[in-house]
This record gives structure tokens, sequence and C-alpha cells, in this order.
């Protein structure tokens, strides 16, 4: 059996394989509910073959969203449509869902990205003011204000909040997004975090608002769920977050009992300098790997069967997440099955669509 087709565990999650759909934002929510677009592109993806799939940073907050037609999880009424999501997609498929959750912090009240992707004014008609650890703005977006330590515990009890209701919709999984320079990851970097009370300047105070989250979340919700959470190993900027400080939060949050890490990297300022090429960010999934019991699962520019089954085969990561490249080609999972000579489950409907040379792959 090769490695990425290997069954493994997330938590107390049971995986059959190795292949992970990240969160990718769709923009296309009305007031943080689903839309016919979810329905359509989350069915869509339960049936590629990943044996998980998790949905889009959903706002802990109206305010913490990226854009105002982002998905949320701050009402009952998000709750209950995305339970009638979940049950209606485990009619016809087998994947695991998991929920990202996620305030946007100053990197919030901006407009689509096919709309220019720009922070819109307090005073815009899809603008809102936006706040921070410190009033320091994202590029040249509008000032964001700096949170109160009353606010940073409302904040808090959104996220466990939200985390109760991704329960009783019937996630597995939950993340915590702290990566690509929204709010959580805001509070770990120096660059962005200029406090001088208990929430800034040492690293426990700026790790201080993710492990409270997190601690909260973990002792809010069933342990039967998984509760991981992604980050930006490094901020690529001198002087912000960096890797070694993300092995050392790692460690911290193994100890609390955190499930997984997942490895991102960067989205905190505007003078990042990426080295973006095939695996770019691996060598920080595996720097983290090394220092961890914990599952890392590795992302970006990973597109081939041969080069995920090498980075799970080597040890550099755990699971292997396929973001652009799924959205691309919404059945990557079958092709690497073929490529890599291993059975993967395939709706009954889709059968017949499968190469005569192949067809004892599927099943």
């Amino acid at each position: 059996m090769s490695y990425l087709f290997s069954p493994a565990n997330l938590g107390q999650v049971q995986l059959a394989n190795r292949i992970v759909v990240p969160p990718m934002c769709q923009y296309s929510a009305h007031d943080g509910l689903i839309s016919p677009w979810h329905q359509a592109h989350y069915m869509n993806l339960a049936l590629s073959g990943a044996s998980l799939v998790i949905v889009e940073a959903s706002a802990v907050t109206p305010s913490g969203r990226i854009t105002y037609k982002d998905l949320g999880l701050w009402n009952e009424q998000q709750m209950r449509e995305f339970k009638t999501l979940l049950t209606n997609i485990k009619t016809f498929a087998n994947a695991k869902f998991g929920i990202q959750i996620a305030h946007a912090g100053r990197k919030a009240a901006c407009a689509l990205p096919w709309e220019g992707g720009q922070n819109l004014a307090p005073d815009h008609e899809y603008g809102w003011q936006t706040v921070a650890p410190s009033a320091l703005a994202f590029g040249d977006s509008y000032p964001p204000k700096a949170l109160t330590v009353d606010e940073i515990h409302e904040i808090t009890q959104q996220f466990v909040d939200s985390a109760k209701r991704a329960e009783q919709a019937g996630f597995e999984l939950i993340e915590i997004h702290a990566a690509h320079g929204y709010l959580l990851h805001e509070f770990l970097s120096p660059i962005a975090n200029q406090r001088q009370d208990e929430y800034g300047g040492s690293f426990a105070n700026r790790t201080r608002f993710l492990v409270d989250v997190f601690r909260e979340i973990r002792a809010a919700v069933s342990p039967h769920i998984a509760v991981g959470i992604r980050i930006s190993a490094t901020d690529w900027v001198e002087g912000g977050w960096d890797l070694p400080q993300s092995i050392k939060l790692t460690e911290i949050l193994e100890e609390f009992g955190c499930d997984y890490i997942h490895v991102s990297s960067g989205g905190l300022s505007d003078k990042q300098q990426i080295p973006v090429s095939p695996n770019y960010q691996v060598p920080l999934a595996q720097a983290i790997h090394e220092h961890t019991d914990m599952p890392v699962i590795a992302v970006g520019l990973i597109t081939e069967p041969h080069q995920a089954e090498a980075i799970i085969a080597t040890g550099q990561a755990d699971f292997i997440a396929i973001g652009r490249g799924i959205l691309y080609e919404p059945r990557w999972p079958w092709r690497a099955a073929s490529v890599l000579n291993e059975q993967i489950s395939v709706a009954p409907q889709y059968l017949r669509c499968a190469p005569h040379q192949f067809k004892q792959l599927f099943k």
C-alpha cells in the first residue's frame, strides 16, 4: 500500500487516506449563511476521494469576516443550515467533514477578491471598523482599533460558542485559524502585536490568546471531535513570527491536547518575501514534524501524486492538503490512486467513468 493511501487518524477521527481538502474561502454567503454555491461546491469536494474536507473559514462574529460574503457560525440559523448541508452530503459521500473557525482581525472588511480585494472604509456599504492587537494597519488598509482585554475575552467566547455550534451541526473536526495574518496570527507576530499588557511583548504573552482559545474549545466540545490549529510557520519577514517560535508553540499545544497542526506560512505583512516553488512550505512542516508527535498537515504547491507520496514516505508530514489543485482538478485523488496503483472508493453513479485499465482500482 502507498503511504498516501494508508489510513490514519486525526485525534479520534479515522481517515481512509492522507489527502485533505484545506479550507478555501468562496465568498458566496449571504449573512454568513450557506448558498446553493456551497451546496454544489462541498458535495463536489466530498465526492473527490479525499478523506477529509475542511469547510472554509467561517467567522465567529460578523466583524470577523474577511468580506461581507464570508460564511459564519455565529448564530443558530447558520448552525442548522450547516447541519442540513452535512446530512445531504453524507447521503452520497463518505468523506469526513471539518470546519475552520476564524476572525479576520485587521484583514477584515475587504472587497471580494474578484472586485479588487481592497480593505473598505468603515463607512462603506460593505465595510466596518476592523480590530487588531494594536492599531497598526496591514499595508495601506484603514487603521484597525486595538482590542481591549475585555474584548479579547469576548472574542475567545465567540470562538468557543462557534465550536459548540460546529459540534451541533455534525462536524467531526474543528480547525482554529491562526494563520495568514488574521486575528490570532496577528497576536502571535511582533510585527502586528506591539501591546504592553499580558497579551503582548514576550512569547508567552503573544501566544496567550491562541492558547486560551484552544484550551477553552478543547474543554467545550466532545473528545471525539478533533481540534487542530492552522498556523503560518513564518511571516517571511525579519523580526516577525518565525519557525523556531512555531516549533515552540506546537510543543505547548501538544501538551494541552491539540490533535494536529496544519502548516502554512505568510499573510501577515505586505513586506513578506516568499520563495514560491513546488514544496516551498514542506520544509516548514518537516521541521515542526521533527519536534512533535502530533500529526502534521503539509500544504503549498503540492500538485503531483508522486510528490505527495514522497512527502509522507520520507516522514516530512503525515497528511497532504491539496487546495488550488483540487479546485482545478476535482478528482485529483482518483488520478493519484491510478498513478500509485491504489484502490479508491468512488460513488457508484461514477463507476462507469473509470478507464478500462484502471477499473480494478475503483470500488
